[in-house]
């Protein structure tokens, strides 16, 4: 099975000391860069977290402090790894909601704003329990007929990103037209559609305190635009504005966007806020949804 890519893929896997975006870190990254023509480019480093790894998670990953010890800090990687991310679609296991929020989390910490905008974020977990409904040692013995244990050390970014990688191949050997007959059970092999297969929330930021939500008018039925599509707003995910437009809360409450600045929300949440934001301070007088 070889990847129907026009852009070069990304399949990756982090390690970290725990599972707060806000306050834990990277320390480990590893990646297979697969690009159109075939060619895997395979990279694997430790990153020092600054900080003791906690016990459990040396006693899950096998990493300790030694091992980052001499390791770069993330700001000292990020630069180079923007680089090579560049124009790069991404895929892994959980992904789409741990390892992108975590990685662009790191990004932004290092000075980085990396576009993943226009990047398709494909995650083999969703694609896995979509289709079969389990983790990654399943899923590998599922697809791959062997126990993941026989191949791999579990735990290891390294080791879990080769996985990944092979778990993605057979989901779409798997689910191919030569193997499947039923419709439903059909997974083209094209990036667009395994991004959108993917895609389990209409999240704005990374952290889904901000989400998606079409605009409804006064006859109950979504708005939609002159081209068709349906018009959409970003709307509060939690607290007391649940629900509410942002940029309807930013102009009653301004105070809220002062607190949410000051708090313990992720750097992608409020560079999202900050952004609808400005964006409503240009627009006044005008439109406060989009087309998307």
């Amino acid at each position: 099975m070889r990847l129907n890519l026009s852009k070069p893929l990304v399949v990756f896997d982090l390690e970290t000391t725990g599972l707060d975006l806000v306050r834990d870190r990277i320390i480990q990254i590893s990646y297979i860069k697969v690009m159109p023509s075939g060619e895997e480019q395979r990279e694997s480093l430790f990153v020092n977290p600054g900080r003791p790894i906690p016990s459990l998670v040396t006693e899950l990953t096998g990493i300790s402090d030694s091992d980052v010890a001499d390791a770069p800090v993330f700001k000292e990687v990020a630069a180079t790894l923007a680089a090579k991310f560049k124009g790069c679609d991404f895929a892994g296991y959980n992904s789409n909601h741990f390892d992108i929020p975590m990685l662009a989390e790191e990004f932004l910490r290092a000075g980085i704003d990396f576009d993943f905008s226009n990047a398709r974020l494909i995650d083999a977990q969703t694609i896995f329990h979509k289709m079969e409904q389990r983790n990654l040692a399943a899923a590998y013995k599922f697809y791959c007929g062997r126990k993941m244990s026989d191949d791999f050390e579990a735990h290891r970014a390294d080791q879990d990103t080769e996985a990944t990688y092979r778990v993605l191949m057979g989901e779409l050997d798997m689910y191919s037209p030569d193997r499947q007959t039923e419709p439903e059970r059909l997974l083209e092999n094209d990036m667009d559609c395994l991004a959108a297969f993917s895609k389990n929330n209409d999240n704005v930021d990374f952290a889904g305190r901000i989400v998606w939500k079409d605009v409804v008018g006064a006859d109950g039925k979504p708005v939609v635009g002159a081209d068709g599509k349906p018009m959409r707003q970003e709307v509060f995910n939690f607290g007391k504005h649940k629900g509410l437009p942002v940029a309807d809360v930013l102009r009653r409450d301004p105070g809220y966007f002062s607190w949410m600045m000051s708090g313990d929300f992720t750097y992608d949440t409020k560079q999202v806020l900050t952004r609808i934001r400005l964006r409503e301070l240009s627009n006044r007088g005008g439109a406060s949804c989009v087309v998307k």
